[in-house]
């Protein structure tokens, strides 16, 4: 049986203001610029440049928004007007007058305190050929039979990929040319051509694979050693090893390489430092304008240490002084002016009402940018002082335990809003710039009781691995032992994670000849 019934219910829900906040405490200072402009283009009343003085402006419009009242000249369709639009007029009058009446100042986002001596640094660009036009350049100085076997060759350069390898399968270049050129050909003959190409420079261009990459590059260098017996039986012998045995070579098995290949040890180090000379990734030598190649970090926060006095600032650099449109604002004072001479017509109010949504969409942002500004400062002053002996001294060591609780607790925010503050953040430091994120860690207790950093622990281990003799590394439970004995009460498994988080193989792989 179907019964209606009244209930209250309590609910919490974000404002659009608070979820815009939300999105922009995310991004980096590297992306506020291209946000900013996306509101620029989709909001008209937004724009950036100086602050004029408006405080002229202010006044008089106040004084005529006061005294404008519609004038009625006793036509019926003026009546029938009052009727329809009484409310909405008093809705927009409060909301001029309100909007007149606020400090227009209050709604620019920077203080116009900027030195004429700061210098504007931009990132210079580089402009020059990428890896696959210097490849296209390349095909072009090869002589080919016809029109045809260049199409092949443009298609299989066309097909190598940003490293340097062409991954995909002969069969699947013959049917991209199919479809594309209505080229019919062979494997024999894309073949063919591939061996020309992966003569081209950087060596090793246009491998299968990276043992393949490896051959190309050896029988290239043997060519130009045939002179230097000495140089030459390195080669050769590097040549059978990657042939013949790359899977002991990834491996480092070393006693197995010397026994299949029957050479001593130092013949084995010898041709194992000829491999090691080569590029595994041939498109890497080459400089490329690929902007997937190149990440630049523009730190968001910046920290100087002033004769033992830490300065922290926040780099705005990225982010253009806003404030409202004039032209909107000279809108609204041309809509009063009218008002007083005769009744408003329906689209006057659709395009007051248009103007009236737009000017608070810009404030929002304006004040969103400011808020941003002043959450990020406050969450990175406060991370300053927790950390403050690492900022003062570049000392790893000196890192405090720090979780994102400890920093919502100081400033008083919420643990998810301090986590988007450290997301993708970086600080500069004469030390370098870091990840904020790298400053959080757990902790873990001594044999004395005192809690230390995780980060310690891994830079710890990093050293001990760095003084270990390469010819014997450390196995997972030596390194456990010597941190005991250091004090830091740890497990082998946990040894391996951070060993493992710190992208160092096992012992194994570390060892050398």
């Amino acid at each position: 049986m179907l019964k209606q019934r009244i209930s209250q219910k309590l609910l919490q829900k974000l404002s659009p203001q608070q979820i815009q906040l939300m999105k922009l405490l995310q991004i980096p200072t590297a992306t506020l610029e291209q946000r900013i402009k996306e509101e620029l283009e989709a909001n008209p009343a937004l724009d950036e440049g100086e602050e004029v003085d408006e405080s002229e402006i202010a006044k008089n419009e106040e004084d005529s928004f006061a005294s404008g009242s519609s004038s009625d000249d006793g036509n019926e369709k003026d009546a029938e007007n009052d009727e329809i639009y009484k409310e909405e007029e008093f809705e927009l009058d409060d909301y001029i007058t309100e909007y007149i009446e606020d400090d227009p100042s209050s709604y620019k986002l920077k203080v116009n305190n900027i030195s004429p001596d700061d210098e504007d640094k931009t990132i210079p660009v580089v402009v020059e050929n990428t890896f696959h036009e210097y490849l296209e350049e390349q095909v072009g100085m090869l002589d080919f039979k016809d029109e045809r076997e260049e199409n092949i060759a443009h298609q299989i350069v066309g097909s190598i990929d940003d490293d340097g390898y062409l991954r995909r399968e002969p069969i699947a270049i013959i049917d991209d040319l199919m479809f594309s050129h209505n080229i019919a050909t062979t494997e024999e003959e894309v073949n063919a051509i591939l061996k020309r190409i992966q003569c081209f420079d950087p060596p090793g261009v246009g491998a299968a694979d990276l043992k393949e990459c490896l051959l190309i590059q050896l029988n290239l260098k043997k060519e130009q050693h045939k002179e230097d017996l000495h140089d030459d039986h390195s080669i050769n012998v590097a040549i059978r090893l990657i042939a013949n045995y790359f899977n002991e070579f990834s491996k480092k098995h070393y006693q197995k390489m010397q026994r299949y290949l029957g050479i001593s040890e130092q013949q084995l180090k010898e041709a194992i430092d000829e491999i090691l000379k080569l590029n595994p990734k041939p498109a890497s030598g080459y400089k490329t304008n690929s902007t997937r190649g190149i990440h630049y970090i523009v730190p968001d926060f910046i920290i100087q240490n002033r004769e033992g006095e830490l300065d922290l600032s926040l780099n705005s650099r990225n982010a253009p002084d806003l404030r409202i449109n004039d032209q909107y604002k000279d809108m609204l004072k041309s809509y009063k002016d009218n008002k007083r001479e005769k009744r408003s017509n329906k689209q006057e109010k659709e395009a007051i009402m248009f103007i009236k949504q737009k000017i608070d969409s810009a404030k929002w942002f304006i004040d969103a940018i400011r808020q941003r500004q002043q959450t990020m400062y406050k969450t990175m002053y406060s991370i300053m002082q927790y950390q403050y002996d690492f900022f003062l001294t570049g000392d790893q060591k000196k890192l405090r335990p720090m979780i994102l609780k400890d920093i919502a607790d100081i400033t008083g925010l919420d643990i998810s809003t301090v986590s988007r503050v450290a997301n993708s953040k970086f600080v500069q430091t004469e030390f370098g710039t870091k990840r904020l994120k790298d400053f959080f860690s757990e902790s873990l207790q001594t044999n004395s009781g005192e809690e230390v950093s995780t980060l310690e622990v891994k830079k710890i281990l990093t050293d001990i691995i760095e003084e270990e003799s390469k010819r014997k590394p450390l196995s997972d439970e030596k390194l456990k032992n010597i941190l005991r004995d250091k004090g830091y009460n740890i497990a082998r498994r946990t040894v391996a994670k951070y060993r493992e988080q710190l992208n160092i193989p096992v012992a194994r792989l570390r060892k050398q000849l």
